[in-house]
């Protein structure tokens, strides 16, 4: 072990440095003491300078869940963005079309305000904000599911009344040969007096085919009235119709019938001046003129055609 020495210049010489124990413990405490404190600064200023790594962590993790959360409420907005396109077109479209009330804004935000509240119990707001809007929107779908439901049932029945509307020509264009206009008051061709006339006459070839202008049940067929050989069919919604002067019916009371199904055949049975289909409408039982059913069957210039010749044509019963 090398000794240390010290000169001495009261003897001119040097002397070996011998250290207490108290002076070594002295200097033991003073470098603690100025490590201590040197350790300490050094800790401050990091700490004033520099976050510590779990908080560094957690900033990192919070910006990229606060990202998610921005492009979740992105999502958001344009599934509600969507769903409204859907709630318009119920609203405008197809409730217009099949003749409903378009739902309300009250009746389609309906039990919000209760969700709202189980979300109150979330502490982070952006949190909070996204369930909110998803229970919105997620109540808004029910209610709208729940009126395309509504909506179903009401087109199937709607279509089903649709079907029944006498709304096509009884005698097809290629076969007819003339349309007497003829509805209302008018001297009859045969009996020489006035007498009401509440149907159009078709004029068309013998055993022409003569068809259901809409779906319903054969509630009459039969001969040997002024009619001649008749079929009546209750169209329901308060619709009958009712086809006269036919060579045969293929009908029967009772039978179901399609809107353009053979029904029987042209002929001039009964009180008749030649070879026609006599054609009645009825609507809660009074005389409507047929002329306003069929018009889909023509295009405009012919429809309006019919309607002028209408003052110059006789009828053939």
């Amino acid at each position: 072990m090398a000794l240390r020495y010290k000169y001495n210049s009261e003897t001119c010489r040097y002397e070996p440095l011998v250290v207490s124990p108290r002076l070594l413990l002295k200097k033991f405490f003073r470098f603690t003491a100025i490590s201590f404190l040197a350790g300490l600064g050094g800790l401050i200023y990091y700490n004033s300078h520099y976050p510590w790594l779990d908080e560094v962590i957690r900033e990192e993790e919070n910006a990229r869940l606060n990202s998610e959360w921005r492009g979740i409420h992105t999502q958001l907005s344009k599934t509600s963005q969507k769903l409204a396109d859907v709630e318009n077109s119920d609203d405008h479209n197809f409730r217009v079309i099949l003749e409903m009330e378009p739902l309300s804004a009250s009746q389609r935000e309906a039990g919000v305000g209760g969700r709202e509240k189980a979300s109150a119990e979330i502490a982070y707001p952006i949190i909070r904000s996204a369930m909110d809007f998803s229970e919105k929107i997620n109540n808004r779908l029910t209610v709208e599911v729940q009126s395309m439901e509504e909506l179903k049932e009401t087109f199937i029945a709607k279509q089903k009344e649709w079907a029944s509307r006498p709304a096509i020509q009884p005698i097809n264009n290629k076969n007819l040969t003339h349309l007497y206009l003829v509805f209302g008051q008018r001297m009859h061709p045969l009996l020489g007096y006035i007498r009401p006339h509440n149907g159009l006459d078709f004029a068309a070839p013998f055993r022409s085919p003569i068809y259901a202008t809409g779906d319903g049940r054969v509630s009459y067929a039969s001969g040997g009235t002024t009619y001649g050989n008749v079929v009546f069919i209750n169209h329901g919604y308060g619709f009958q119709t009712r086809y006269a002067h036919m060579n045969q019916f293929i009908v029967h009371v009772g039978e179901t019938v399609k809107r353009g199904q053979v029904i029987g055949y042209v002929g001039s049975t009964g009180l008749s001046g030649g070879t026609h289909l006599h054609y009645e409408v009825l609507y809660k039982d009074s005389f409507i003129n047929p002329i306003y059913f069929f018009q889909r069957d023509l295009k405009s210039a012919e429809f309006e055609k019919l309607i002028k010749q209408g003052n110059s044509s006789t009828s053939l019963d």
